[in-house]
């Protein structure tokens, strides 16, 4: 099967409903001018004390690989629409989260990044994150749309344009791109109908030229 269509791995729960982006990535991560760095301030708070030493009792950051899917609390990633906390997700190898609910900006930044969210029910959520604790590997299928775990088989939905993207593995502009021989013969057939506009576009790109 294809990388694309599968992510399995470690799993770690998380046990924190309303999980806002601000825990997530702190703010005094936010200071560089790239996406560097930012596996580094991955909940902070919950993986170090105030000394800046490893909590010992942190799930994320046991011996072995790091935890490929975050089993979460209902509301996850709530709060300010702060994509850093996305692209730390990501840059500590996260790959998928899987939650009854999550914050809406955070889950529109989350799938345009291809970072994968899974909706399930608080139920299903809670015996995932036994699995997880028990050390067992979790998997999602995104070719035949299901959760599975030792004690687990679920079936989850995406919106047709999320999936393609995740299994595809493009982007908005690469799915426009696959349009551009509709997207032309629209604009030959629109100008066609009103030539005028031919006329204000080129106008106004040659007041942009100027300015």
């Amino acid at each position: 099967m294809h990388e694309r269509h599968r992510i399995e791995g470690r799993a770690v729960a998380l046990r924190i409903d309303n999980l806002d982006t601000d825990q997530i990535m702190p703010k005094q991560f936010l200071r560089g001018i790239d996406k560097s760095g930012l596996a580094r301030g991955l909940l902070h708070d919950l993986r170090f004390d105030a000394a800046g030493q490893p909590r010992p009792d942190c799930a994320l950051d046991k011996p072995g690989d790091p935890p490929r899917l975050l089993v979460g609390g209902a509301n996850f990633g709530c709060g300010s629409s702060r994509e850093h906390a996305v692209w730390g997700l990501l840059q500590f190898g996260v790959q998928a989260v899987i939650a009854p609910s999550y914050g809406e900006i955070f889950h529109s930044n989350a799938m345009q990044n291809r970072l994968l969210l899974v909706t399930l029910p608080t139920d299903v959520v809670e015996r995932l994150m036994a699995d997880a604790d028990a050390g067992g590997d979790l998997r999602i299928d995104l070719a035949r749309m299901r959760v599975t775990s030792a004690n687990v088989d679920a079936p989850f939905e995406l919106s047709p344009r999320y999936r393609l993207k995740m299994l595809s593995g493009q982007d908005d502009v690469d799915l426009t791109r696959l349009e551009q021989a509709r997207i032309a013969a629209f604009a030959k057939a629109h100008h066609a109908r009103h030539p005028w506009m031919k006329d204000v576009a080129a106008s106004t790109r040659a007041r942009l030229d100027r300015s």
